[in-house]
């Protein structure tokens, strides 16, 4: 990005009979190599770069292949390049040794550069809840700001466009998934860290953890003491009524003991190491698809049980 002042300089000879094509094609993006070094990480990057099996095919790839797809850039004040998109290219380059890679270097907004790398980071094949969380709410408050303020006559919180249209609405057809999901998602952003990362490992459910959020901090962190020490996770209805007490303002850490404590007898967890299941799925399996395959043969197993039973 260029700095506020700028220099007095004279225009050249060649400059000055210079057509306008040629001016208009030195305007154009092209594709650079730029060092890695020189690349750093978007501010506030909601998306982890994890050193997981996927990288590593990542890495493997870049290798034998080099980095098919450029990633996207702008200039920093200090010389340096900002990643909009290409964080995890930028990581596997560094592990394969390679210096320099391919870029587009793009002179953009902050708010174009938020919409630019949530998008290209939504269509990776996985994606945790809380990088959603943070993604969607990042892109729709940069959509809110390019719509503008809001008229007085508006009470809507979400930014409304000239076409009429509401940001989260029009974010809504371009993510693919129901404003109300979208705020959903958005409220995971209020959890605490332990217990968001919970939600990330499916130790509570998405539903209980929206729920969760619209306790207060302190709250959330008495129910994360009482979750340690009782080795116990809030159901969807637990975590109604922990909402629900929070908001009459009485829930103390004795209310949300008993509310934990409730359904207990009958509240299941089970927990398989995923070491102990990936030596049965081929590799390249998600853990969507083991869970589906699990839940089919778990299926099989119920009716054959059930039939054997009738038989008898």
């Amino acid at each position: 990005m260029s700095g506020n002042g700028k220099k007095l300089e004279l225009t050249s000879f060649d400059d000055i009979f210079r057509s306008e094509e040629t001016r208009q094609e030195e305007r154009l993006e092209r594709v650079q190599m730029i060092a890695v070094e020189e690349m750093d990480d978007f501010p506030n990057h909601p998306f982890k770069v994890c050193n997981d099996e996927k990288m590593q095919d990542t890495i493997e790839s870049i290798r034998e292949n080099g980095v098919l797809v450029p990633a996207i850039v702008r200039p920093k004040e200090n010389g340096r390049f900002e990643i909009v998109a290409g964080h995890r290219r930028r990581f596997a380059c560094a592990a394969a040794g390679i210096a320099e890679m391919p870029a587009i270097v793009r002179d953009m907004t902050d708010d174009e550069a938020i919409i630019i790398m949530v998008d290209s980071n939504l269509q990776r094949e996985t994606i945790l809840p809380s990088e959603k969380a943070f993604a969607y709410k990042m892109k729709l408050d940069a959509m809110k700001r390019r719509a503008g303020r809001p008229q007085k006559n508006n009470s809507c919180q979400v930014g409304t466009h000239l076409l009429g249209q509401r940001s989260d609405q029009i974010m809504s057809k371009e993510v693919n998934e129901s404003a109300r999901t979208i705020q959903r998602y958005i409220r995971l952003t209020e959890l605490i860290p332990d217990i968001l990362e919970m939600v990330d490992a499916k130790d509570i459910s998405f539903n209980a953890g929206v729920e969760v959020s619209y306790l207060k901090k302190e709250e959330q962190q008495q129910l994360m003491e009482i979750m340690e020490y009782d080795e116990c996770v809030p159901s969807l209805s637990q975590a109604q009524r922990l909402k629900k007490s929070s908001a009459e303002n009485r829930l103390t850490k004795e209310v949300i003991a008993e509310i934990m404590s409730e359904d207990r007898a009958t509240d299941i967890k089970l927990t398989i190491g995923s070491s102990k299941i990936k030596k049965y799925f081929p590799k390249e399996y998600t853990p969507k698809q083991m869970e589906q395959v699990i839940l089919q043969l778990l299926d099989k197993w119920s009716r054959k049980r059930q039939q054997d039973e009738m038989q008898r």
